[in-house]
Protein backbone atom coordinates (compact mmCIF):
# COMPACT_ATOMS: atom_id res chain seq x y z
CA UNK A 1 0.00 0.00 0.00
CA UNK A 2 1.00 3.61 -0.54
CA UNK A 3 -0.54 6.56 1.34
CA UNK A 4 -3.59 4.60 2.51
CA UNK A 5 -4.07 6.26 5.91
CA UNK A 6 -7.67 7.19 5.06
CA UNK A 7 -8.98 3.68 4.52
CA UNK A 8 -6.36 1.52 6.24
CA UNK A 9 -7.98 1.55 9.72
CA UNK A 10 -11.27 0.16 8.40
CA UNK A 11 -9.45 -2.32 6.17
CA UNK A 12 -7.43 -3.69 9.08
CA UNK A 13 -10.53 -4.10 11.25
CA UNK A 14 -12.40 -5.91 8.46
CA UNK A 15 -9.55 -8.25 7.56
CA UNK A 16 -8.56 -9.04 11.14
CA UNK A 17 -12.15 -9.74 12.18
CA UNK A 18 -12.56 -12.12 9.25
CA UNK A 19 -9.31 -13.98 9.89
CA UNK A 20 -10.14 -14.40 13.57
CA UNK A 21 -13.57 -15.79 12.69
CA UNK A 22 -12.67 -18.46 10.11
CA UNK A 23 -10.65 -20.71 12.37
CA UNK A 24 -7.31 -20.99 10.59
CA UNK A 25 -3.72 -20.18 11.57
CA UNK A 26 -2.79 -16.89 9.95
CA UNK A 27 -0.49 -13.89 9.80
CA UNK A 28 -1.17 -10.51 8.20
CA UNK A 29 1.77 -8.84 6.45
CA UNK A 30 1.29 -5.15 5.69
CA UNK A 31 3.74 -3.89 3.06
CA UNK A 32 4.17 -0.12 2.99
CA UNK A 33 5.62 1.26 -0.24
CA UNK A 34 7.33 4.30 1.29
CA UNK A 35 4.15 6.14 2.29
CA UNK A 36 4.50 9.81 3.22
CA UNK A 37 1.31 10.02 5.31
CA UNK A 38 0.33 8.13 8.50
CA UNK A 39 0.04 4.72 6.82
CA UNK A 40 3.10 3.24 8.52
CA UNK A 41 2.10 4.60 11.96
CA UNK A 42 -1.38 3.08 11.63
CA UNK A 43 0.02 -0.29 10.55
CA UNK A 44 2.59 -0.43 13.36
CA UNK A 45 -0.07 0.52 15.92
CA UNK A 46 -2.14 -2.46 14.74
CA UNK A 47 0.94 -4.70 15.05
CA UNK A 48 1.42 -3.63 18.67
CA UNK A 49 -2.11 -4.75 19.52
CA UNK A 50 -2.09 -7.94 17.40
CA UNK A 51 1.20 -9.90 17.32
CA UNK A 52 0.12 -11.75 14.16
CA UNK A 53 0.31 -8.46 12.22
CA UNK A 54 3.74 -7.81 10.71
CA UNK A 55 4.78 -4.64 8.90
CA UNK A 56 7.46 -4.26 6.24
CA UNK A 57 8.39 -0.83 4.99
CA UNK A 58 10.30 0.41 1.97
CA UNK A 59 12.24 3.63 2.72
CA UNK A 60 11.04 5.14 -0.55
CA UNK A 61 8.26 4.61 -3.07
CA UNK A 62 9.48 1.84 -5.38
CA UNK A 63 6.23 0.66 -6.97
CA UNK A 64 3.46 -1.81 -6.23
CA UNK A 65 5.38 -4.79 -7.58
CA UNK A 66 8.35 -4.12 -5.32
CA UNK A 67 6.14 -3.68 -2.25
CA UNK A 68 4.19 -6.88 -2.90
CA UNK A 69 7.41 -8.80 -3.57
CA UNK A 70 8.87 -7.63 -0.25
CA UNK A 71 5.68 -8.62 1.54
CA UNK A 72 5.57 -12.10 0.01
CA UNK A 73 9.26 -12.58 0.78
CA UNK A 74 8.69 -12.43 4.55
CA UNK A 75 5.58 -14.63 4.62
CA UNK A 76 5.73 -18.00 6.34
CA UNK A 77 2.34 -19.46 5.50
CA UNK A 78 1.38 -22.63 3.66
CA UNK A 79 -0.68 -20.31 1.44
CA UNK A 80 -0.27 -16.64 0.59
CA UNK A 81 -3.09 -14.25 -0.28
CA UNK A 82 -2.15 -11.02 -2.06
CA UNK A 83 -4.89 -8.48 -1.37
CA UNK A 84 -5.19 -4.76 -2.17
CA UNK A 85 -5.74 -2.36 0.72
CA UNK A 86 -8.95 -0.96 -0.80
CA UNK A 87 -10.78 -4.31 -0.42
CA UNK A 88 -12.46 -3.84 -3.79
CA UNK A 89 -12.83 -7.61 -3.54
CA UNK A 90 -14.22 -8.39 -0.07
CA UNK A 91 -11.97 -10.50 2.14
CA UNK A 92 -14.82 -13.03 2.49
CA UNK A 93 -14.12 -14.08 -1.12
CA UNK A 94 -11.02 -15.83 0.21
CA UNK A 95 -13.15 -18.95 0.70
CA UNK A 96 -13.71 -19.25 -3.07
CA UNK A 97 -9.98 -19.20 -3.71
CA UNK A 98 -9.21 -21.62 -0.89
CA UNK A 99 -11.58 -24.16 -2.43
CA UNK A 100 -9.59 -24.05 -5.68
CA UNK A 101 -6.29 -24.75 -3.94
CA UNK A 102 -8.02 -27.53 -2.01
CA UNK A 103 -8.81 -29.02 -5.44
CA UNK A 104 -5.08 -29.25 -6.16
CA UNK A 105 -4.24 -26.09 -8.09
CA UNK A 106 -1.17 -24.02 -7.30
CA UNK A 107 -2.86 -20.61 -7.43
CA UNK A 108 -6.30 -19.03 -7.72
CA UNK A 109 -6.68 -15.51 -9.08
CA UNK A 110 -9.76 -13.40 -8.60
CA UNK A 111 -11.51 -12.50 -11.84
CA UNK A 112 -13.93 -9.58 -11.95
CA UNK A 113 -16.17 -10.78 -14.76
CA UNK A 114 -19.38 -8.92 -15.59
CA UNK A 115 -19.10 -6.58 -12.60
CA UNK A 116 -15.76 -5.33 -13.92
CA UNK A 117 -17.23 -4.65 -17.35
CA UNK A 118 -19.85 -2.20 -16.14
CA UNK A 119 -18.59 -0.65 -12.92
CA UNK A 120 -15.57 1.37 -14.06
CA UNK A 121 -15.10 4.86 -15.41
CA UNK A 122 -15.03 4.74 -19.24
CA UNK A 123 -11.33 5.58 -19.58
CA UNK A 124 -10.40 2.84 -17.09
CA UNK A 125 -12.59 0.38 -18.96
CA UNK A 126 -10.98 1.14 -22.33
CA UNK A 127 -7.43 1.01 -20.97
CA UNK A 128 -8.11 -2.24 -19.14
CA UNK A 129 -9.69 -3.92 -22.18
CA UNK A 130 -6.75 -2.96 -24.39
CA UNK A 131 -4.31 -4.06 -21.71
CA UNK A 132 -5.99 -7.45 -21.34
CA UNK A 133 -5.64 -8.08 -25.07
CA UNK A 134 -1.95 -7.21 -24.94
CA UNK A 135 -1.38 -9.44 -21.92
CA UNK A 136 -2.96 -12.39 -23.70
CA UNK A 137 -0.95 -11.74 -26.85
CA UNK A 138 2.41 -11.20 -25.19
CA UNK A 139 2.55 -13.23 -21.99
CA UNK A 140 -0.53 -15.12 -20.80
CA UNK A 141 -2.64 -16.61 -23.61
CA UNK A 142 -6.12 -17.70 -22.63
CA UNK A 143 -6.47 -15.51 -19.58
CA UNK A 144 -9.27 -12.99 -19.14
CA UNK A 145 -8.49 -10.87 -16.07
CA UNK A 146 -5.03 -11.11 -14.50
CA UNK A 147 -5.00 -7.74 -12.74
CA UNK A 148 -7.53 -8.14 -9.96
CA UNK A 149 -5.77 -7.46 -6.66
CA UNK A 150 -6.94 -10.66 -4.99
CA UNK A 151 -4.83 -13.78 -5.57
CA UNK A 152 -4.15 -16.88 -3.48
CA UNK A 153 -0.97 -18.89 -4.02
CA UNK A 154 0.68 -21.99 -2.71
CA UNK A 155 3.09 -20.36 -0.24
CA UNK A 156 6.33 -22.03 -1.27
CA UNK A 157 5.65 -21.51 -4.97
CA UNK A 158 4.67 -17.89 -4.40
CA UNK A 159 7.89 -17.16 -2.54
CA UNK A 160 9.92 -18.87 -5.28
CA UNK A 161 8.17 -17.02 -8.13
CA UNK A 162 8.28 -13.60 -6.50
CA UNK A 163 11.96 -14.11 -5.68
CA UNK A 164 12.65 -14.62 -9.39
CA UNK A 165 10.55 -11.62 -10.49
CA UNK A 166 11.98 -8.15 -10.98
CA UNK A 167 9.11 -5.97 -12.23
CA UNK A 168 8.59 -3.22 -9.64
CA UNK A 169 5.55 -1.61 -11.25
CA UNK A 170 1.94 -2.42 -12.02
CA UNK A 171 2.69 -5.40 -14.31
CA UNK A 172 4.20 -7.52 -11.54
CA UNK A 173 1.18 -9.88 -11.59
CA UNK A 174 1.87 -10.71 -15.22
CA UNK A 175 5.48 -11.67 -14.53
CA UNK A 176 4.59 -13.83 -11.54
CA UNK A 177 1.89 -15.71 -13.45
CA UNK A 178 4.26 -16.10 -16.41
CA UNK A 179 6.78 -17.65 -14.03
CA UNK A 180 4.08 -20.03 -12.79
CA UNK A 181 3.41 -21.11 -16.36
CA UNK A 182 7.10 -21.52 -17.07
CA UNK A 183 7.43 -23.83 -14.06
CA UNK A 184 4.40 -25.86 -15.07
CA UNK A 185 2.41 -24.67 -12.06
CA UNK A 186 -1.35 -24.39 -12.52
CA UNK A 187 -3.61 -21.43 -11.78
CA UNK A 188 -7.32 -20.80 -12.17
CA UNK A 189 -9.31 -17.61 -12.65
CA UNK A 190 -12.14 -17.59 -10.12
CA UNK A 191 -15.08 -15.15 -10.42
CA UNK A 192 -15.22 -12.93 -7.34
CA UNK A 193 -17.31 -10.02 -6.12
CA UNK A 194 -15.73 -6.68 -6.96
CA UNK A 195 -16.67 -3.01 -6.61
CA UNK A 196 -14.83 -0.06 -8.11
CA UNK A 197 -13.13 1.97 -5.38
CA UNK A 198 -12.15 5.60 -5.74
CA UNK A 199 -8.61 6.67 -4.97
CA UNK A 200 -6.77 4.25 -7.27
CA UNK A 201 -3.08 5.09 -7.70
CA UNK A 202 -3.16 3.80 -11.28
CA UNK A 203 -3.44 6.67 -13.75
CA UNK A 204 -3.73 6.75 -17.58
CA UNK A 205 -0.20 8.13 -17.60
CA UNK A 206 1.07 4.84 -16.22
CA UNK A 207 0.20 3.05 -19.48
CA UNK A 208 3.69 3.53 -20.90
CA UNK A 209 5.20 2.07 -17.74
CA UNK A 210 2.93 -0.96 -17.97
CA UNK A 211 3.77 -1.48 -21.65
CA UNK A 212 7.47 -1.23 -20.89
CA UNK A 213 7.17 -3.79 -18.11
CA UNK A 214 5.14 -6.09 -20.34
CA UNK A 215 7.89 -5.92 -22.97
CA UNK A 216 10.45 -6.76 -20.27
CA UNK A 217 8.44 -9.81 -19.23
CA UNK A 218 8.33 -11.02 -22.83
CA UNK A 219 12.06 -10.43 -23.38
CA UNK A 220 13.08 -12.01 -20.10
CA UNK A 221 10.76 -15.01 -20.05
CA UNK A 222 9.97 -15.55 -23.71
CA UNK A 223 6.72 -16.51 -25.34
CA UNK A 224 4.52 -19.07 -23.54
CA UNK A 225 4.27 -22.35 -25.37
CA UNK A 226 7.68 -22.20 -27.02
CA UNK A 227 9.65 -25.42 -27.34
CA UNK A 228 11.03 -26.52 -23.99
CA UNK A 229 8.66 -24.36 -21.97
CA UNK A 230 6.85 -26.52 -19.38
CA UNK A 231 3.74 -24.38 -19.84
CA UNK A 232 3.36 -25.80 -23.36
CA UNK A 233 2.67 -29.27 -21.97
CA UNK A 234 -0.52 -30.71 -20.58
CA UNK A 235 -0.50 -30.39 -16.80
CA UNK A 236 -2.20 -32.00 -13.85
CA UNK A 237 -3.26 -30.18 -10.69
CA UNK A 238 -0.64 -30.10 -7.93
CA UNK A 239 -0.26 -33.52 -6.35
CA UNK A 240 -0.46 -35.36 -9.66
CA UNK A 241 -4.08 -36.47 -9.39
CA UNK A 242 -6.92 -35.87 -11.78
CA UNK A 243 -7.01 -35.95 -15.55
CA UNK A 244 -4.62 -33.84 -17.64
CA UNK A 245 -6.01 -30.41 -18.47
CA UNK A 246 -5.30 -28.13 -21.38
CA UNK A 247 -3.31 -25.09 -20.13
CA UNK A 248 -5.91 -22.76 -21.64
CA UNK A 249 -9.27 -24.56 -21.89
CA UNK A 250 -12.41 -22.91 -23.24
CA UNK A 251 -15.09 -21.98 -22.39
CA UNK A 252 -13.59 -20.12 -19.46
CA UNK A 253 -16.46 -19.46 -16.96
CA UNK A 254 -17.21 -20.31 -14.23
CA UNK A 255 -13.57 -21.12 -13.53
CA UNK A 256 -10.95 -20.09 -16.00
CA UNK A 257 -7.99 -22.42 -15.85
CA UNK A 258 -4.47 -21.81 -17.08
Amino acid sequence: MFNESRRLPATLVTVLDHLRDIGIDWELVVSDDGSTDDTYAIATAAARHEPRVRVVRQPSNRGKGHAVRRGVEVTRGHRVLVCDADLATPIAELARLQAVLDDGFDAAIGSRGEAFAVARPPIRRVLSDVGSRLIRAVALPGTVDTQCGFKLFDGAKARAAFACADVDGWAFDIEVLRLFLGCGWSFVEVPVAWTHQSGSKLRPGHCLEVLTDLARVRLRHGRPGRAGDPSARMRRPAGGTGSPRDPFPLPLPPRRAA
